[in-house]
């Protein structure tokens, strides 16, 4: 059976991570087996790096501060990333805006937590919550040079009841990520 290697960029808690872990690494599809075969977090005390830890799988860390530029950084990155094999990079609550270094040499899908166009950046929770909009959901799309403007791949929404607090608004959103985002990649791959 053919492997499919992924990498996994984030961030922080790593619960996108997990879900992946859960759902896709080493499981077997109807084409191909998918497994993770790079690990990336710009930030040593991600909370990811521990549940990544309970699957027997090490992050490379790679912090940006240690670069002298943006394209340094990036470049870092695809240097690791085309060694591990993989084919495709999930950018699952990675916090760092990628340079055409990246976009250029690497493809990769980001999963975002409203429906783009709207809410770019790193508010888009609190920015949709407060919106007059009557739908929250969340958005899978190529990665690009623009922040969060590449190609939408797929999008699921939900209807925002009246009197919806916050925090339920947010698990909804995150619900609908652990939900999708490892659809999209057996459907990327899987083919």
């Amino acid at each position: 059976m053919v492997v499919k290697k992924i990498a996994v960029l984030f961030s922080g808690s790593g619960s996108n991570l997990e879900n992946i872990l859960k759902k896709v690494h080493d499981k077997r599809f109807s084409t191909c087996k998918i497994e993770i075969s790079c690990l990336i977090s710009d930030r040593k005390n991600a909370y990811g790096i521990q549940r990544a830890k309970k699957y027997g799988l090490s992050t490379n860390i790679i912090e940006h501060k240690n670069f002298s530029s943006r394209e340094s950084f990036d470049k870092k990155i695809v240097e690791i990333i085309k060694k591990s094999g993989a084919e495709l990079v999930v950018l699952a609550g990675f916090m760092r805006i990628l340079t055409s270094e990246f976009t250029q040499n690497i493809n990769a899908i980001n999963l975002h937590p409203s429906l783009l166009p709207l809410f770019k950046g790193a508010n888009a929770i609190e920015e949709s919550y407060n919106s007059g909009m009557k739908v929250g959901g969340i958005s899978i799309h190529h990665v690009n040079e623009k922040l969060d403007g590449g190609e939408i791949i797929t999008q699921e929404c939900f209807k925002k009841i009246d009197n919806m607090s916050f925090e339920e608004f947010e698990k909804k959103i995150h619900a609908l990520e652990h939900k999708l985002l490892p659809k999209t990649i057996i459907d990327i791959l899987d083919s």
